[in-house]
Parts: structure tokens; C-alpha cells; sequence
């Protein structure tokens, strides 16, 4: 693109951070109100480094209402009813071409994390991006050409998730390029672990520190170490894909967290979402 944007759009799926709704697993150790406080700062930290990703569009497709922490720059399409692989699909399908998709669970994602999926030539290197998580599932799914038929059945919530789907992704002949392995926050002890991944400055370290992570010291922000990437696919024909060469095993992958299935809806006008779209309804091929 001779203005540096790619064609690609950026979905963020999520979860509207209402207390008893997000983040139940941190209750371990926190009130339902600290966790919703540290999903909304996870969001709103996503959110705000998906405004420097120099992508075309960006779309927040949401469980629930928008609130204060959505920054401008967004749409906001209401996800559909159905499982987990049937929103995801839906959300790819409504892309209307390339699109790369990423959770609300790791607030230490950056411009740099994403470069090999936003790039000018990103697919024109691989067909699809994939980033697992630490604890297993992925973080992040790029799809140069979104078929609905790559997500849909793929078991989620199971510890065979991420391994099912990267093989969905290789099965179809795709070449799959590789993003870094993250953190997700899941349960209490990831909060620390990532505060010192996420920016200083951003409101998940901030809302970690001002908790004191459960009683513990969040560390000093340190570099992220080397993440593995995901094994490059076998190309589908002469070319050869370029992405990253270093192996990393899929074979524990779990679903983000993130992007677990949606609570009762917040009214019941509207069996997931009850307000309207605050951009015109996306193209057909997933209810919005």
C-alpha cells in the first residue's frame, strides 16, 4: 500500500469487563470487582497498541456494551450466538478479506509482536499467522483469505484446541507464519508475569501494581525473552515461505481465555449483544 497501511483488518474479540462476567478464574484470588478491573485494563491496553498497528481497519467484536475504554478508531460489531468457533468465524467472515484476530487476555501485545502480520508483504510470506500462548491455545490468528471452514468445529476449551487448529490451518495447504509466544492472563498468578511484560506505562501494570497482585511484588518491566515461533508449514507450491524457522511444539496448545464462550447477555433485547453496531452491519457471512 503506497500509504504504509495494509489491507488487512484487526478484530479484537472481548468480553464487556462487568464484574461476575470476566475474568471468574482470577477470583481465586481477587474480588469479582479487581477482576473485572484488570480485564477492563487488559482491554483497554489491547485496544489502545491495536491503534498502532497500520492496519486498514479495525473492529471490536464485543460481548456486551462498549464503554468508557473504547478509544475512537474502532467499529464495534456485537458478537454472534453459537460457540466459540462459530464467533470466530463469523467475525473472520465479516472481514471481507485479510484479517488478523487477537484476545483481550494479553495486554503486553505490541506493534513489534505483530510486525510479521503487518507488514506490507505479510501475504505475500505466508497465508496465515499463527501465536500460541505459554500455557497452550494462541493469542493471535491471521488469515489472508478467511474460510469460515478452518474454525468451524474446532473443539474449544479443551486442552487439544491450538494443536487442532494449527493443523485445521495445514491440513488446508496453508502456509503458516509464526508469531511469539505469550502469557495470557488466566489465573492469578499470570497477573505479575505479565504487568512485567506490559508497558510501564500502560493501565494493566498500573491496575496490577495499584492491586498489589494478590500480595505479591509485581517485578520491574523486563525484555521480553526470545519467544519460539511456530514451526513454518510445507509449502503448498515452489515458493518457499519465509516465516520464522525455529520450531516450537503446538502439541499443548489450549483456547485463550479470552475468548471463553459469552455470558447471559446484558439485556434480553438481544440474545448476545443488546445495543446496535456503531458502524454500519458488516458484509453477510456472520451476523453482527
Amino acid at each position: 500500500m503506497t500509504d504504509g497501511l495494509t489491507s488487512t483488518t484487526l478484530l479484537v474479540i472481548a468480553k464487556e469487563p462487568v464484574p461476575g462476567r470476566v475474568k471468574t478464574r482470577l477470583t481465586a484470588a481477587y474480588s469479582p470487582g479487581q477482576a473485572a478491573a484488570l480485564a477492563r485494563a487488559a482491554l483497554a491496553d489491547t485496544l489502545r497498541a491495536g491503534l498502532l498497528l497500520p492496519v486498514r481497519r479495525r473492529v471490536l467484536v464485543l460481548d456486551g456494551r462498549p464503554g468508557d475504554w473504547l478509544p475512537p478508531g474502532y467499529e464495534v460489531w456485537p458478537q454472534v450466538a453459537g460457540g466459540l468457533d462459530e464467533r470466530l468465524a463469523a467475525a473472520f467472515a465479516g472481514a471481507g478479506g485479510p484479517a488478523l484476530l487477537i484476545g483481550m487476555d494479553t495486554p503486553q501485545v505490541s506493534p513489534e509482536l505483530l510486525a510479521p502480520a503487518t507488514r506490507p508483504d505479510a501475504w505475500e510470506r505466508a497465508d496465515a499467522y499463527f501465536g500460541p500462548a505459554l500455557d497452550g491455545g494462541f493469542w493471535a490468528l491471521g488469515l489472508a483469505e478467511p474460510d469460515p471452514a478452518l474454525l468451524r468445529g474446532v473443539p474449544m476449551s479443551v486442552p487439544e484446541t491450538g494443536a487442532e487448529q494449527l493443523r485445521r490451518l495445514r491440513a488446508a495447504g496453508l502456509r503458516v507464519g509464526g508469531l511469539p509466544a505469550l502469557r495470557d492472563v488466566d489465573h492469578p498468578q499470570d497477573v505479575p508475569l505479565v504487568a512485567a511484560e506490559a508497558p510501564r506505562d500502560g493501565e494493566f501494570a498500573a491496575e496490577a501494581r495499584r492491586l498489589g497482585a494478590a500480595g505479591a511484588t509485581v517485578p520491574q518491566r523486563t525484555p521480553v525473552p526470545p519467544s519460539t515461533p511456530v514451526p513454518p508449514s510445507a509449502p503448498s507450491s515452489p515458493s518457499t515461505p519465509t516465516s520464522p524457522s525455529t520450531p516450537a511444539s503446538p502439541s499443548t496448545l489450549d483456547p485463550p481465555s479470552a475468548l471463553d464462550p459469552p455470558s447471559a447477555p446484558v439485556s434480553p433485547s438481544a440474545p448476545v449483544s443488546p445495543f446496535a453496531p456503531t458502524s454500519p452491519t458488516p458484509p453477510a457471512g456472520g451476523r453482527r
